[in-house]
């Protein structure tokens, strides 16, 4: 992984470091219990290949002791051999990637050295807190032989001395990238541009880049993954149709359209939307901005609250409001 940067890039500006990494099926998995059929993951995977994408988030690698296989889809736990069925031995040059959450997998026996597994890169996911638990398991996958990066989770929900002292401790690791996560939605560009040129900063002296993974509360996941971007931060999270979690993601055609890498082409995306997204939305998946959403994300809250509102149908907007000020 390149630890070239572009600080203070121009919209116009071509910088080779950037990567794209497609999260659709790993935060969209979280819409529709990661039941996605074989059919949807191999056009994704041609699909990104075709669009120059350079990594692929399959999945979870989740413990099967505490999730049961039978309440979930495969892409929960992304085995080995349900990868291979889909991208075979990957002669591409799309690099496959998982995630792990601190606290949530068995890694040390769930995930194989990498001369045994056709996944490149393990993305570990964690809270503030667990960081020193974070560091234990990014020193395994690196001794394994994979790229390793870290997400840190709920930022917006942390102190500036804890995340200050969390970043140098992860910049200290052998952690090849930090990704600087708004899961709840709540920032604004000129946050993430303070952010942004922090983890840069501190990531960089280290040889290390930093990534960026939005959420769409406020309907800026794309304005903040390209203020990130022009900023120094060169990993950008997208989701095609920004299918993800609540209010969803940015979205990925938006992000290959805007960036000025040729090797990046938006048509197969919008090919692969008109295929599959569509159909799925139809069957009833739900995500993407909602006012439940805009709430969440505003005040800074997880977004289970209105995902359960939206489910049971409400439209008391005034009162769920309330109800999260209530909670805070």
């Amino acid at each position: 992984m390149s630890t070239k940067n572009c600080n203070e890039r121009t919209l116009m500006d071509y910088c080779p470091d950037i990567k794209v990494l497609d999260c659709t099926m790993r935060d969209g998995g979280l819409v529709n219990n990661f039941a996605f059929t074989d059919e949807f993951v191999k056009d994704l995977y041609q699909a990104n290949i075709k669009a120059g994408v350079d990594y692929m988030e399959f999945g979870y690698k989740a413990s099967k002791e505490q999730f049961d296989p039978k309440e979930f889809g495969k892409w929960k736990f992304c085995n080995e051999e349900d990868i291979r069925a889909i991208v075979g031995e990957n002669d591409s040059p799309l690099k496959i990637s998982v995630m792990a959450d601190v606290g949530r997998c068995d890694y040390k026996k769930d995930i194989l050295p990498k001369k045994d597994s056709v996944i490149d890169m393990v993305r570990v996911a964690t809270y503030i807190h667990q960081i020193p638990a974070a560091i234990e398991m990014i020193e395994d996958f690196k001794k394994k032989g994979y790229e390793v990066t870290v997400n840190i989770m709920a930022v917006s929900k942390v102190n500036t001395d804890d995340l200050d002292a969390g970043l140098k401790l992860l910049a200290r690791s052998s952690v090849d990238a930090i990704y600087l996560v708004d899961s709840f939605g709540y920032f604004y560009p000129e946050q993430i541009t303070k952010l942004a040129k922090k983890y840069v900063d501190i990531a960089e002296a280290s040889g290390k880049v930093v990534g960026i993974h939005a959420h769409n509360n406020q309907q800026l996941a794309f304005a903040n993954t390209i203020e990130a971007c022009r900023n120094g931060v060169s990993l950008l999270d997208a989701t095609v149709s920004g299918m993800g979690r609540g209010a969803g993601n940015c979205f990925m055609e938006s992000l290959l359209s805007f960036l000025k890498n040729p090797k990046y082409n938006e048509t197969p995306i919008i090919d692969f939307v008109e295929k599959h997204m569509l159909k799925i939305k139809e069957e009833g998946a739900v995500w993407g901005y909602d006012i439940p959403y805009l709430l969440t994300g505003i005040l800074n809250s997880h977004p289970s609250t209105a995902i359960n509102f939206i489910k049971d149908k409400r439209t008391d907007y005034g009162k769920l409001r309330q109800e999260l000020m209530d909670m805070e």
